[in-house]
């Protein structure tokens, strides 16, 4: 073994030694989605007495966190996202009304006496019972509070109750406000202290007869008794302990998801990674032999560096995460591939072939390809990152490690696997065994027909052009169905026992005053209802009239998105996809030429329109999961084009005589071995995930299924061609362009 094998499979021991701890030690954080709770984004506004920037919305987020704590939900999430957006992930919280009202609470709180009759009266509210109050002058603010708590007290007999502990000037003054309300007469209103949050009691306890007048209680701590329940305690110590915000707050967003639908796909989308992984397996293993079942060693050396990275990040894995790390299954065997094809390849063409020599050119003359497809995968994961939130963020986050994880396992395990079955000495006598020993059937078949795929470009260019105006007219007979990110707007989604008319639920929700109201079944026992921005109560009112036709029908997604919030979500997802092409295309232009570049990004264009058009036809949605793998897409279809146009700039090296027509069709015969077999391994688990992976991941497989298979079309058929009629017509005299790698 060479030192550079010695150090490679050191590395590669070390990396899988820190995975393997990691993995035991450190919990993956699972999203809202597939765990169950609700998400609400809050949008600070301004006021003309404060501006909702930066360190406003950070104080607010402290306010916010003290408010969350006192609810005693399980490892809550508080983030600040942006200038002035706070993002709160609630889990296990079915029913986000009573959350959603105590953090958008903004008012100050204020401490009354209430006015007996003739005493000066600020104004009148209505008590925990309804009963009016008149309240005299605010005697403490919020800012006095040094603490509340909801406790029980067993011994005393006081049951629930709140204690309430003052601070600083807020002692002296809370003496004076119950010293004097202890002068009151018992029964009289005055006797009574009002704590106002928000314009709205939220208690009026009166003074104990133990208090004397005039002294009130001095030792800053109080407590406030009657007969709470303990949600009610806990609420109005809350309440007090968590003050008022510095600015208001409105909520943007707000999601949730039952534990089922999380559960489900978690099943889903495990068996789904299961059988599509088995299957990919075992075609590698099939035409590769002893190669792939090492390739296939190495991919479970993938998933558990990708499993122990997204633990060790932090990132949370979200159903679209999920998707993406099932996706980036295929992604890895790609790399494998290349190394493979490469290596079949030079053991061909060399007199005194040997198994291990051919490994080594095969890694050699792959690593220019695997670099260009996987860094523009990134691209298109980053962009992810930095230009959406949410779901989508995660999916770029779990994207981007599957390749970084995917090119370590191809050019550091696989090589460290190979290397060293190959040069066993029952493997050197038996070369049959690795799998590179034979052309392949795909190779040997067009090596024998030889066919003129690309004689006329031209033709290849108007049959595109024809299913591109044929798709895109989908656009303007269908019409594009934005899902709620982008519109705003509120969706919820059912699990009915049976199945449901969409026909009768809509007369149902036009006759409720909903007459907006889009309708859509899914697996048969599934209903979606989507309308514009709806309170709490107004979808209480939608799910009631679809409990009356469905009878046990249960709420297992709610989605609230407000319209500004769509807004810039819209915006921001036509700004990515522009972005992603211009650096796809800024990308190739400096690695190859601005042939090259031009050709692959206008292909790139052509599946986007293609993808967009299809879905329209078949009337679903274009959602954030659709962003997701159109993106996907994106950075995934061009991988054909980088591998192809390498090739192109490999043999423009080796024949700077040829003309350029001359080059191009060879280098499509001899790189579509590899399209052929990476196709078949993404197709494998696309299609698994497709069938078995459920509801929420049925329309991400299926849209990336279209990416991949249009994708793959127009890197033969439409990048090539394009580039046929861009490129230079006659050789280039004095020899190989520039940027040419021999190999």
């Amino acid at each position: 073994m060479t030192r550079s094998a010695r150090v490679r499979a050191l590395f590669a021991l070390a990396l899988l030694a820190v995975s393997l701890y990691i993995a035991v030690t450190v919990p993956v954080r699972l999203g809202l989605d597939l765990r169950g709770g609700t998400q609400i984004v809050l949008e600070t506004r301004s006021t003309p007495a404060a501006e909702a920037g930066r360190e406003a919305t950070d104080r607010t987020l402290e306010v916010l966190r003290g408010r969350i704590d006192a609810l005693g939900i399980a490892e809550p999430t508080l983030v600040r996202s942006g200038e002035n957006r706070i993002i709160a992930e609630l889990p296990g919280v079915q029913d986000p009304r009573e959350a959603a009202e105590v953090l958008g609470r903004t008012a100050q709180l204020t401490f009354h006496p209430v006015s007996a009759a003739g005493d000066r009266t600020v104004r009148t509210l209505p008590d925990e019972s309804g009963a009016l109050l008149r309240l005299g002058p605010a005697a403490l603010t919020g800012e006095h509070v040094g603490e509340a708590a909801a406790r029980f007290d067993d011994r005393g007999g006081a049951g629930w109750h709140v204690t309430v502990g003052f601070e600083g000037a807020g002692r002296d003054r809370w003496a004076g406000l119950t010293g004097e309300a202890a002068c009151r007469p018992a029964g009289d209103p005055g006797r009574r202290i009002a704590i106002v949050l928000d314009d709205k009691i939220v208690s009026s306890p009166q003074v104990d007869p133990s208090v004397a007048c005039g002294s009130g209680i001095r030792d800053g701590a109080t407590q406030i008794t009657g007969s709470f329940s303990p949600a009610e305690a806990r609420e109005l110590s809350l309440l007090i302990n968590g003050g008022a915000l510095p600015v208001p707050v409105e909520t943007v967003e707000q999601r949730t998801v039952g534990p089922t639908l999380g559960a489900q796909a978690i099943t889903a989308s495990a068996w789904a990674a299961a059988i599509g992984t088995a299957l990919t397996a075992l075609y590698v293993i099939v035409v590769y032999r002893l190669m792939g079942l090492l390739a296939v060693l190495a991919l479970a050396c993938y998933g558990l560096v990708s499993y122990a990275a997204l633990a060790a990040l932090g990132a949370a894995l979200t159903l679209p995460g999920l998707a993406g790390f099932v996706l980036a299954i295929g992604m890895a065997v790609d790399a494998n591939v290349l190394v493979f094809e490469r290596a079949r390849e030079e053991y061909t063409a060399r007199r005194r072939p040997s198994a291990r020599s051919a490994l080594a050119a095969g890694f050699r003359n792959a690593f220019s390809a695997i670099a260009d497809s996987n860094i523009t995968t990134l691209i298109a994961a980053g962009l992810l990152f930095f230009l959406a939130s949410g779901p989508v963020r995660g999916f770029g986050v779990t994207l981007g490690i599957g390749v970084l994880a995917s090119m370590f396992s191809a050019l550091v395990i696989t090589r460290v696997l190979a290397e060293f079955a190959a040069s066993r000495p029952r493997v050197r006598r038996s070369p049959g065994l690795t799998g590179i020993a034979t052309t392949g059937a795909v190779r040997e078949r067009l090596t024998r027909r030889d066919p003129q795929l690309l004689r006329r470009p031209r033709r290849w260019l108007a049959v595109g052009a024809a299913v591109l105006v044929l798709a895109g007219a989908g656009t303007v007979v269908r019409g594009v169905g934005l899902g709620v990110e982008f519109t705003g707007g509120r969706l919820v989604e059912y699990a009915t026992s049976s199945p449901v008319d969409p026909d009768r639920v809509r007369t149902a929700l036009d006759d409720a005053g909903f007459p907006r109201a889009v309708v859509q079944s899914s697996d048969g026992t599934g209903l979606t209802v989507r309308t514009e921005p709806l309170t709490d109560a107004q979808a209480a009112e939608v799910t009631s009239a679809v409990r009356e036709l469905a009878g046990g029908a249960e709420k297992v997604r709610d989605e609230l998105v407000g319209p500004s919030l769509g807004e810039e979500l819209r915006r921001n997802a036509l700004v990515a996809l522009a972005v992603a092409l211009g650096a796809q295309l800024l990308y190739l232009a400096a690695r190859f030429r601005w042939v090259f570049g031009t050709a692959a990004v206008a292909a790139l264009a052509h599946d986007v329109v293609i993808l967009v058009g299809v879905f329209a036809w078949l009337g679903k949605p274009l959602d954030g999961v659709f962003l997701a793998a159109l993106l996907t897409v994106v950075g995934y279809s061009v991988n054909d084009s980088v591998i192809l146009f390498d090739r192109v700039r490999e043999l423009t090296g080796r024949h700077p005589e040829k003309p350029w027509p001359d080059l191009v069709n060879p280098a499509v015969l001899q790189t579509l071995p590899r399209t052929v077999n990476t196709g078949m391994g993404a197709a494998l688990v696309l299609t698994t995930l497709a069938v078995l992976g459920g509801s929420s991941l049925t329309d991400f497989a299926l849209a990336l299924l279209i990416g991949i298979a249009v994708g793959t079309y127009s890197s033969v058929f439409t990048a090539a061609p394009l580039a046929i009629l861009l490129g230079p017509r006659r050789p280039r005299s004095g020899g190989a362009v520039a940027g040419t790698r021999k190999g």
